[in-house]
């Protein structure tokens, strides 16, 4: 597109040439000569999507003017004080692997095939030797060239009993066989916690640390109500936590307590596929047991991947160069290459290179668009957009302020150029459904704008109802379908229309660990209570109970995800199931140790203040039950991959995964997206730049 940017009105485009785009953005830069900024309100922080309300009934929200709408007299535009890009683009266009061509597309086909005969010859001897290798291949990461040996495999498994496969005190192999098969879909009786818990009673076995470190990563598959799981877990957890503290002065504690460490910072579950392997590969050098053929494999293949990876991320970043949005509006993040890191975590598999470069448009302008609600607009400004969206008519654009009027034109050219694409390779018109995704988004927005405008703080019940939608997580997966999967089903369309609940799940702890993380500068520039907040004020929890209720609901949800990504294979792709889980680990991740996206660690993210806002908690309470709500979540997942396989897309079920799971990556240590946060670039040039050396 050069230095012009397209627009379309009705069937035609036309081009805005750069020196009118400089004179836009002197307009919108200067709000006060601007006739069309009249108003600034601010809406909810970081990106989030909604649909519980219509546009027709925000008004009906409870409205109180608030000393927040002194900012609307005064005619301010806030800044948040981003961080600049530090990403190059002339360092990232330079990116050249040279794990490319015939070479080693011949190497890794012989490797390939030595390890197919691998499989086949352990699954002859129908030993539990099959469970590890099957298990190191996937931790390798490479497990995606060997789905049909690896499910041959594994049903061969399943139709052995347990008693017939192992020995009945042999923790690590029953473990590891529940655990490989609840992953895959089947359904497998939690009877190796009730068989482990009576043996906690009878005698010690505090000494087998490799089976109470399978029996710790097992637990985390179990469903919703299998509490049994819980009690094994907390043994394990507390046990191998002594076993390291004791071995922490050792110069050599081996690589099983390098594992339990890692396992007890974040079990495998709820670990991003592709940083796994990579961290799986740099340690598999150094065990005893160490198989040269399946190392050989994982280096050649991850440098190849990588290799797909520099490509994807050297079109995305001219795509954004040549877009400008942020250059233009100066007042929101450019945070392209972050962007498209999210997509690695969602969609690691080489074969979705369009998806990876398709969703990280869509990210990229739910950052954008969250920074107009969130930063710059004010709440008469959001209610014309919110409208414009909504009705997804060109000629709405006249009603917009200038800066509003790019960000549309910019968004519909791009929704309706990816429609066009999905059109001519599945015949079937998607508009009304990536018209959707964006119109709940911004419904959501709208109403947290409104929240704020009004200082109104919601139960936590009612910000959840909101926030799961407003993270942005169900707009991402919705569009991801389309770019997943060559068969598209009516019965996955009417799943995905209704918000299947593998995507509310993941999308619920994707918003738990984002308010975890968030930032101290996000609050400050004013946004409404999170939902530890909103727990404290409701329940009169304090700080630590909020926070402990937080965690509960996550762990609540990884295990509804854990049987949802049961149930929705009959419905969706295995790698729409797999995304959404990959999701929630990527958010996981991300926001682990606070925000690895915006800017550092906040006192008082927003689902813990509505918590505390409700119940009077202080925020560690608050804390706590955003952490049980997410581990609820994750349980819920864990069921509904199992029932979704019938109607979507295993690699859509993936995906879902793979966004949790990136979530919790992501913010694990606070947003590592609003900041250009050293470890997230770190990790960034590890898993997409730095090849990994023999």
């Amino acid at each position: 597109m050069g230095s012009h940017y397209l627009v379309q009105t009705s069937n035609f485009f036309f081009k805005i040439s750069k020196e009118s785009r400089m004179t836009l953005r002197q307009k919108i830069l200067a709000p006060n000569r601007n006739e069309n900024l009249k108003f600034h309100i601010p809406l909810v922080a970081s990106r989030q999507i909604s649909t519980t309300i219509p546009a027709d009934k925000i008004s009906d929200i409870p409205y109180t003017p608030s000393p927040q709408s002194e900012v609307n007299k005064q005619n301010i535009r806030r800044s948040a004080n981003y961080q600049p890009n530090t990403w190059d683009l002339d360092f990232v266009q330079s990116l050249n692997s040279s794990y490319r061509g015939e070479f080693y597309r011949r190497q890794a086909e012989k490797l390939k095939g030595d390890i197919r005969s691998k499989l086949s010859d352990a699954a002859r001897d129908q030993s539990s030797s099959l469970l590890k290798l099957i298990d190191t291949i996937q931790r390798l990461g490479y497990d995606y060239h060997f789905e049909n040996e690896i499910k041959n495999a594994l049903d061969t498994v399943f139709s052995i009993e347990e008693a017939d496969f192992c020995e009945e005190k042999d923790w690590y192999t029953r473990a590891l066989r529940f655990r490989l098969l609840r992953q895959h879909g089947y359904e497998v009786s939690q009877d190796v916690f009730k068989d482990f818990k009576e043996e906690i009673k009878q005698s010690s076995i505090t000494n087998d640390v490799e089976g109470m470190l399978s029996l710790y990563e097992a637990s985390f598959y179990a469903f919703e109500r299998e509490d049994i799981s819980v009690e094994v877990q907390e043994y394990t957890r507390i046990n191998l936590a002594d076993i390291v503290q004791r071995r922490v002065n050792k110069n050599d504690p081996g690589f099983i307590f390098k594992q339990v460490s890692h396992a007890l910072e974040a079990p495998l579950n709820w670990r991003v596929p592709r940083l796994e392997a990579k961290w799986f590969i740099e340690n598999y050098k150094r065990m005893s047991d160490m198989e040269p053929l399946l190392l050989e494999f994982a280096i050649l293949d991850f440098n190849m991947v990588q290799a797909t990876y520099q490509e994807d991320l050297k079109y995305v970043s001219r795509w954004w160069r040549d877009l400008n949005l942020t250059q233009i509006l100066g007042f929101s993040r450019d945070r392209g290459v972050e962007d498209f890191f999210w997509t690695v975590g969602f969609y690691f598999n080489p074969k979705f290179s369009n998806c990876r470069r398709q969703i990280t448009k869509v990210i990229s302008f739910v950052t954008t668009i969250d920074d107009i609600y969130d930063v710059y607009g004010s709440l008469e400004e959001l209610k014309l957009f919110t409208k414009a969206v909504e009705r997804w008519d060109i000629n709405m654009v006249e009603e917009l302020p200038d800066y509003m009027k790019i960000c549309f034109l910019a968004l519909f050219n791009t929704t309706n150029e990816m429609a066009y694409e999905n059109m001519k390779l599945h015949g079937r018109n998607t508009i009304p459904y990536l018209h959707k995704a964006w119109v709940d988004l911004c419904k959501a927005y709208l109403v947290e704008a409104t929240w704020f405008y009004s200082g109104y703080t919601p139960t936590f019940e009612e910000y959840m109802s909101n926030a799961w939608v407003s993270i942005s997580g169900p707009t991402v997966q919705f569009i991801a379908y389309f770019l997943l999967t060559d068969e598209i089903t009516e019965d996955a369309l009417e799943s995905i229309w209704k918000h299947t609940d593998l995507m509310r799940w993941s999308s619920t702890i994707f918003r738990l660990v984002d308010d975890l993380g968030t930032s101290q500068d996000e609050l400050a520039r004013g946004d409404v209570p999170k939902a530890i907040q909103c727990y404290m004020h409701q329940t009169g929890a304090d700080e630590r109970a909020a926070c402990e209720h937080i965690n509960r609901c996550m762990n609540d949800n990884w295990k509804r995800m854990n049987k949802e990504r049961l149930t929705e294979r009959c419905i969706l792709p295995q790698a729409f199931i797999d995304s959404m889980s990959n999701m929630t680990r990527m958010a996981q991740y991300i926001y682990q140790h606070g925000d690895g996206y915006g800017v550092s660690r906040g006192d008082v993210p927003k689902a813990i203040q509505c918590y505390m806002h409700q119940t009077g908690a202080d925020e560690r309470a608050a804390c706590e039950h955003i952490n049980r709500c997410m581990n609820d979540n994750w349980k819920r997942m864990n069921k509904e991959r199992l029932t979704e396989r019938c109607i979507l897309p295993q690699a859509f079920i993936d995906s879902m995964s793979n966004m949790t799971r990136m979530a919790q990556y992501i913010y694990q240590h606070g947003d590592g997206y609003g900041v250009s946060d050293f470890g997230t670039k770190e990790k960034i040039m590890s898993i997409v730049v730095e090849p990994i050396q023999s």
